[in-house]
């Protein structure tokens, strides 16, 4: 058997095989402007028993055939999740355009979740735009804050645009660029951990997504919610796994 997770997110799209036991193919590509291209270019050339769309263009795959059904990215991040931490009880997700809570149930399952996909800032996106304010790609941005010697410089707009002008105004003024770089980020975590809190939180404690691979979230997020932080070793394949465990699932007829 072998079953494909296709997970169509805006900044990036991941694909997963899975042979119902383990993972034996994974990708991650950039979404760029044809979303569709880029998942049959994943999926050229390969027979899957069975597939499962997710992510923002779930429908896009499903439409054209690349899967056989789609589940939301609540289901599959918790179905992905659980596969990788067996006794996760807290899901939180920072993609590219929006973020997500989500609180699993010991089977798995989700008991409770909240989404914000209405609003970009304290996102990948909005992470991207103020390491360009800052001359730094995304990779040096996290470690660059991590180095500031004191706290961070408190921002007074979370708005995308908003923030971006301050940003450069600090910088303008002579605000270490370490500490600007810090202060955006606890930003991001003082907002994150806000619906956090309200969803409700419990170890173990996922933290899954394109944001996940920055150092300086992963830190401030364990001192702001006291709790330990899991990173899966791929954070961005979480939800194509989901997916393709799904489809597995969906084959042999077990519900979950």
């Amino acid at each position: 058997m072998l079953t494909a997770g296709l997970d169509i997110g805006s900044r990036t799209i991941a694909l997963v095989e899975w042979d119902g036991m383990h993972i034996v193919r994974k990708e991650v590509v950039f979404t760029g402007i044809d979303p569709l291209k880029k998942s049959q270019q994943l999926m050229a050339g390969k027979h899957y028993d069975a597939s499962v769309a997710t992510g923002y263009g779930r429908h896009l795959a499903s439409v054209n055939t690349l899967a056989n059904c789609v589940i939301t990215e609540i289901k599959a991040y918790a179905v992905g999740a659980h596969q990788l931490f067996p006794d996760v009880r807290t899901i939180l997700d920072i993609g590219g355009q929006d973020s997500k809570v989500i609180q699993v149930k010991p089977d798995g399952a989700v008991a409770n979740f909240e989404m914000n996909d209405k609003c970009a800032a304290g996102t990948g996106r909005f992470l991207e735009n103020m390491a360009l304010a800052l001359d730094l790609n995304i990779e040096q941005l996290g470690p660059h804050a991590l180095e500031a010697s004191g706290k961070g410089v408190v921002l007074s707009s979370m708005c995308t645009v908003f923030a971006e002008s301050e940003v450069v105004s600090l910088i303008g003024r002579g605000e270490d660029s370490h500490s600007v770089a810090l202060g955006i980020h606890q930003s991001i975590v003082n907002r994150v951990c806000a619906v956090v809190r309200r969803v409700g939180y419990h170890p173990r404690f996922v933290f899954a997504g394109g944001v996940a691979l920055n150092p300086c979230m992963r830190q401030l997020i364990e001192h702001e919610l006291k709790i330990p932080v899991s990173v899966p070793a791929d954070p961005q394949i979480v939800g194509a796994l989901g997916a393709a465990i799904q489809a597995a699932n969906n084959l042999s007829g077990k519900k979950n």
